[in-house]
């Protein structure tokens, strides 16, 4: 189990996953020495790692979601296949390992004309044509009310409001925070490397790009400011108390879907809410400290809320993929671990 020098840290990573060790040491009253060995502890026996993370609502992508009934015996092979690809993110098995729920990111551009459905080549030709696949379904995500750069809460209550301010990341000067050039093929290199390691030193960053370290440093800061990229935290959700995970299809009143989503937004019990398109039109992620917690938060809490006409809940036995890039273990094979 996690004590409480432990949520610190993951909570302080929360708030910016490049802060030096040094700080965070500072802040929670430790030794730089007792950081490093806790952060490598966790990395090992929780999963924890930081990955930058493009912000798909600013950035040139849509965003869908994928829902894929299959096969029990094709389910593990498909749902690690769609891991393995870098257009993914947050691959799971639900439903009693039989459906497999991925996000798939396309970018934008022209589509459905000859010649030019590359960007939406995954959902149109690559997975129509997998062996196994019973039904598919995919939705596109229109809004997110929860999630991305805002943590699920239960990761995020072990500091002050005091340690929380002087871990914010330092402001970086205004010409950095408004260089206005659009992302290139070094930006790009940047961000693939952040994927794997959010954490990844200057030295690596400017073997990337070619570019000085110097010019690493106030690029890295200037997409930060203008929230083209943001740093996640990968851990196991279970060590903090959500034990039991599902994902939550509602079909609200259209008249009061924000109205819903920005109230739901606001439960302890939820990682992420997101707008879609679809027969349902708004998404949840719950993390529960049990099945009864789960039930109760369904009865009593999303049931008590005007506007929600349906709710269909799947249970999340195993995500094989976060935000970042799928890692690898340690026999060279990836996979993934925890909720």
């Amino acid at each position: 189990m996690l004590d409480d020098l432990d949520r610190a840290i993951i909570h302080a990573l929360h708030i910016d996953g490049r802060a030096p060790f040094s700080r965070i040491a500072d802040v929670c009253g430790v030794s730089t020495q007792t950081v490093a060995r806790r952060y490598r502890r966790l990395h090992a026996e929780a999963g924890l790692r930081v990955v930058g993370v493009p912000n798909r609502d600013t950035g040139p992508e849509t965003q869908w979601t994928i829902r894929l009934t299959c096969t029990p015996s094709a389910a593990q092979t498909l749902a690690h296949a769609l891991a393995r690809r870098p257009d993914t993110s947050w691959v799971k098995l639900t439903s009693g390992g039989t459906e497999i729920f991925a996000i798939v990111h396309v970018p934008d551009g022209p589509g459905d004309k000859e010649g030019t459905d590359a960007p939406h080549a995954m959902l149109l030709r690559d997975v129509p044509r997998r062996a196994g696949i019973t039904a598919i379904s995919a939705h596109c995500m229109l809004h997110t009310y929860l999630g991305g750069p805002t943590a699920w809460r239960g990761r995020t209550r072990a500091l002050t409001r005091e340690q929380q301010e002087r871990l914010a990341p330092p402001a970086p000067e205004p010409a950095v925070a408004a260089d206005p050039r659009p992302l290139g093929a070094a930006d790009r290199a940047l961000l693939e490397v952040l994927r794997h390691d959010g954490r990844a030193g200057h030295t690596d960053l400017a073997a990337a790009t070619g570019w000085s370290q110097a010019t690493v440093a106030r690029r890295l800061a200037g997409l930060r400011a203008r929230g083209t990229l943001f740093f996640d935290v990968e851990v196991d959700s279970a060590l903090l108390g959500g034990t039991t995970q599902a994902l939550i299809w509602m079909q609200v009143e259209p008249g009061r879907l924000d109205d819903v989503a920005t109230t739901i937004a606001g439960h302890d019990e939820l990682a992420v809410v997101a707008a879609t398109t679809g027969p349902t039109n708004l998404l949840a992620q719950a993390l529960c400290a049990g099945p009864a917690d789960l039930h109760r938060y369904l009865t009593r809490e999303l049931g008590a809320l005007n506007g929600i006409r349906t709710i269909e809940t799947a249970p999340v036995l195993r995500t094989l993929k976060r935000a970042g890039a799928l890692r690898a273990s340690p026999r060279g094979r990836t996979a993934g671990r925890g909720a």
